[in-house]
């Protein structure tokens, strides 16, 4: 094998070998860091109010983070991951309630009633389930392209909205459904981020990822270099959908209570506006938004409760903070498409990163099929 800086390999391509280690993962380590930062400074504060909305924009950060996996490496927006919250939360809850309150108000198989499970084998479980969810519904969808696929995971959104709402004897239909033990705070939710950070830079440099990324950028020549998109879509669909999934566990044991109401268009405009906002070509980039989306909101929050500034009280009308996010967003994708990060992640500091060059007097392969495939859509009438 070539070493480092050395020419080898087909169509002399000169390999530049990355350095394995903390180079490899430079992304991931400084963005949990700087979360780490986060709450840290939260925590040594003693602020129990902006503990809790530290908490709640953690828990949030797993959702964009799944949301990433997807729309970010595929370039195919989606509007229906709300499900996978509800689908987690509601299968947490069933998992981890007491059963006298199971007996109590629900309808539930006996092996769900009689017991209350572990937190965190009812969390992976109550994910796994929505990925299998995901599953099941992404076999057709993931075959769709653009706005059509958009408009499909929208769709299958109303549709569990309509079912949840009406399933009285599992979910108490439209009532709130309390009793869900509480547990998460800032340490447990940190702990989910940086496991979905890793995840997540992880599948993008995986062989998934990269053949999904690739095509993002050009179907065509992803479709002729072999590449089976509807395949690779699925592959992260599920995976998003069971990190959308933690969050819905993260946020019914933080609040105590969950609502099928909670899981529709108000989150999921939060989310997509975090993750645009960022910029949703990158994993340092749904970070990014969340932390100024999140600010943003606590700000606005404060303003319309009213905010004391001397002797006066500062104050906005109650909505602004939907009109603010939404003008940002605006915004961004009139003036900064690829949202605040441009796509970009975390560079390494210390020297050019790895990667593979060509070498200018390299003769082409006319054996590869990306190329090959290139060539057949310009030649193409």
């Amino acid at each position: 094998m070539a070493g480092p800086d050395t020419e080898g390999g087909p169509a002399g391509l000169v390999w530049r070998l990355p350095v394995v280690g903390l180079r490899a993962f430079w992304t991931p380590i400084v963005l949990s860091l700087g979360v780490l930062v986060i709450v840290l400074a939260v925590w040594a504060s003693g602020d129990t109010v902006l503990a809790l909305a530290v908490t709640a924009a953690l828990i949030r950060a797993v959702m964009v983070i799944g949301l990433y996996i997807f729309i970010g490496n595929s370039g195919v927006l989606a509007f229906g991951h709300a499900t996978f919250m509800m689908v987690g939360a509601y299968g947490v809850a069933w998992l981890t309630l007491r059963p006298f309150n199971k007996s109590f108000a629900l309808q539930l198989p006996e092996f769900l009633a009689a017991h209350q499970y572990p937190l965190l084998p009812s969390a992976i479980a109550a994910a796994l389930l929505a990925a299998i969810v995901a599953f099941v519904v992404g076999i057709p969808i993931m075959r769709l392209s653009g706005i059509a696929a958009a408009i499909a995971t929208l769709a299958v959104l109303g549709m569990f909205k309509t079912f949840y709402s009406n399933w009285s004897e599992w979910t108490l239909g439209a009532a709130t459904m309390p009793g869900i033990p509480i547990y998460v705070d800032m340490w447990i939710a940190l702990a989910w981020v940086v496991v979905a950070l890793f995840v997540a830079y992880i599948y993008q440099r995986s062989k998934y990822g990269l053949a999904l990324r690739a095509s993002r950028e050009d179907e065509f020549a992803a479709r002729a270099a072999g590449i089976n998109i509807p395949r690779q879509r699925l592959i992260a669909f599920v995976l998003s959908a069971f990190f959308m999934g933690i969050g819905g566990v993260l946020e019914a044991h933080y609040l105590g209570t969950i609502a099928v109401k909670n899981f529709w268009l108000t989150i999921t405009f939060i989310l997509l506006a975090m993750l645009i906002v960022g910029g949703q070509r990158s994993l340092s980039g749904a970070i990014v938004g969340v932390v100024v989306i999140s600010t943003l909101i606590e700000i606005l929050n404060s303003l319309e409760a009213g905010m004391n500034v001397g002797v006066a009280v500062l104050s906005v009308p109650i909505g602004a903070q939907e009109l603010t996010i939404a003008g940002l967003m605006i915004i961004i994708l009139v003036f900064r498409p690829d949202g605040i990060m441009g796509g970009r992640e975390v560079p390494w500091p210390f020297g050019k990163a790895g990667r593979i060059v060509r070498d200018p007097g390299a003769v082409e392969s006319e054996h590869d099929p990306l190329r090959r495939g290139l060539a057949q859509r310009d030649s193409a009438p």
